[in-house]
């Protein structure tokens, strides 16, 4: 099926966009497109330093973020980004040849995305048994139902770059954890 250019109405005198193809016309080209607001320290509810996203738990206030940037930019084995009342949005940063470690979550449910890197996902009912065994790279979700044990594997030749939501929260609001064996500890 083709799409064929189509004439909406204009909103002349409305202050209100009108959209050709999912674009905002009615708005300045810089906000039509993902990742170019115009004024990147000034949007609202992320703190930039030197066009950077600070990494800190921005928890229980609406947020919008560059999801894809903010994992890709995090060095630390975990950092919460936002922890709510009902689920935890964290950022990990797995180093060659590391993993998360066999675990689970018994009453949490899981959803993993890969920004960046590659492994593998193990997982299964019991601890001995991980049956469903998976490579993952850049673009693929996994979602791990509460009381199913899981490891994800970096097997690349760069840091897996991952953000993860957890349903309820699972850590400590704020929690930063700069190595696995920093929250191995804290555990």
């Amino acid at each position: 099926m083709y799409l064929a250019p189509v004439a909406y109405p204009t909103t002349a005198g409305i202050n209100a966009p009108y959209y050709y193809y999912g674009y905002a016309l009615g708005y300045p080209a810089a906000y039509r497109y993902p990742g170019t607001y115009p004024y990147p320290s000034a949007h609202p509810g992320i703190t930039r330093s030197e066009d950077r996203i600070v990494l800190k738990d921005y928890g229980k206030e609406p947020l919008a973020i560059d999801i894809e940037e903010a994992a890709e930019q995090n060095d630390a084995y975990r950092t919460a980004l936002w922890t709510g009342d009902h689920l935890q949005v964290t950022l990990m940063s797995i180093g060659v040849g590391g993993d998360i470690g066999l675990e689970v979550h018994p009453d949490t449910d899981q959803f993993i995305r890969i920004e960046e890197g590659r492994g593998v996902v193990r997982m299964g009912k019991d601890k001995d048994r991980l049956d469903n065994v998976q490579q993952i790279s850049e673009g693929y979700a996994v979602m791990v139902p509460a009381g199913t044990w899981h490891n994800l594997i970096n097997t690349g030749d760069e840091p897996l770059k991952i953000y993860t939501i957890y349903a309820p929260p699972h850590h400590p609001p704020g929690t930063v954890h700069k190595t696995k064996a920093e929250a191995m500890a804290a555990e």
